[in-house]
């Protein structure tokens, strides 16, 4: 933390995404926080109404078109925010030395390189860019490991996982897992739970944004609707908390209650319950080790009346077997399919792709494209492209 203040600054990088909308508002009802930058992609209506409130010292946008705009208004409105653009600027607010706290919030490999600058700095990096952490692995790990960093997940399975083991020193150490059997991350299901899977060849973009429980962005509503969401959680589990595959498991619950479960050695479960609410996560990873308000609300499980746990459908759902398979292979494995998603999603939220033909785009990726091992990352980066060129060479030519 800075050591000038008690205050501890934040750059909240994707700031007008919901998870960013969501420490906003955490920090709205504290004043431990300062905020110290805002970055978004191309909202940039949003990102002038947060600068306008919260004052930050920099605010990053992709292009400079987008941030000659921020900053004409900006200046016009009085505020005296720096505004920047780029990969390279998000990068830099990440290590700036002023900051204390990062939250990676921005969606997709987008957030790969800000992710890592954070990790490598030594920040108290809140990782919600499941994304960063599947396409590099071990490598973010070890920076944060090399570098100090304080690595707290913000995905609502994750940081149960994480409230239910035991404290370490260290994220996923051996004195950690060491008494654990397994972990098992809760799924809602998405909004096709229960839809025949003879009808989802008719499934459109809008019908897979409307997720019953969570409020999200668009990519991450459709990878819910496919349960790729949670076969990117299920590496993201492996990874984090140093578990073989095999350990990891998933299990349907429609009501988002339970947010995971921790199987002990001796027969012990532990379990974290909550309200469906983002902010529950984001304000304990602020505040870890300690705890703050959320501005949840409170769980009342007698309102509630039933808990469903389901095994999942894999054959319903092949993007979830297809995210347990790339965690059982390891290497490039994860690199490749969360690059094949990112280009399967967008071609279906554009019209080009059917519901069922995103698992096709990212199966054809995988079986045509060699698994290596991820030794570094440029060998990831290139993974990433090659598997972009191929997937939109399958959309392209109709080889699905």
């Amino acid at each position: 933390m800075n050591e000038s203040s008690s205050i501890q600054r934040v750059a909240i990088l994707g700031s007008t995404g919901s998870i960013g909308e969501s420490t906003l508002s955490v920090i709205r009802g504290s004043n431990q926080y300062q905020v110290f930058a805002l970055s978004a992609h191309q909202n940039i209506n949003r990102l002038f109404e947060q600068c306008l409130e919260f004052q930050p010292s920099i605010a990053v946008v992709s292009g400079d078109v987008g941030a000659q705009e921020l900053a004409q208004r900006l200046r016009a409105g009085g505020s005296k925010t720096l505004v920047m653009n780029g990969s390279e600027a998000l990068a830099q607010v990440a290590c700036e030395g002023e900051v204390d706290i990062v939250m990676a919030a921005i969606v997709g490999a987008a957030g790969l390189e800000s992710t890592l600058s954070a990790a490598s700095s030594g920040k108290k990096l809140l990782l919600a860019n499941k994304e960063a952490l599947v396409m590099s692995g071990n490598l973010l790990l070890h920076a944060a490991r090399q570098s100090g960093a304080q690595l707290i997940p913000i995905d609502s399975e994750h940081s149960a996982i994480f409230q239910c083991l035991p404290v370490a020193d260290e994220l996923g150490s051996a004195s950690q897992t060491k008494t654990v059997q397994k972990v098992v991350l809760t799924a809602s299901g998405g909004p096709f739970l229960k839809t025949p899977l003879a009808e989802f060849a008719s499934i459109t973009p809008a019908q897979a944004c409307r997720h019953p429980t969570w409020s999200m962005g668009d990519k991450i509503s459709i990878d819910s609707a496919t349960m790729m969401n949670k076969g990117l959680e299920f590496i993201e589990a492996s990874l984090l908390f140093g578990l073989e595959p095999d350990c990891v498991e998933v299990i349907i619950h429609p009501q988002s209650i339970v947010h995971s479960f921790v199987y002990y050695i001796d027969g012990s479960v532990l379990a974290h319950l909550g309200v469906a609410d983002m902010r529950i996560p984001i304000a304990f990873g602020l505040a870890y080790p300690n705890r703050i308000s959320s501005g949840a609300g409170v769980l009342d499980l007698a309102k509630v009346g039933k808990l469903e746990f389901i095994e999942p459908d894999l054959v319903k759902f092949p993007c979830l077997a297809l995210g347990i398979a790339a965690a059982h292979a390891g290497g490039t494995s994860p690199t490749l399919l969360n690059a094949a998603n990112e280009i399967a999603v967008s071609a279906f939220l554009n019209n080009k792709l059917s519901f069922l033909d995103i698992s096709r785009v990212i199966d054809g990726v995988l079986d045509k494209i060699p698994c290596e091992p991820a030794s570094s990352l440029a060998i990831i980066r290139e993974a990433d492209l090659k598997a972009r060129n191929f997937a939109n060479n399958m959309i392209l030519k109709g080889k699905i």
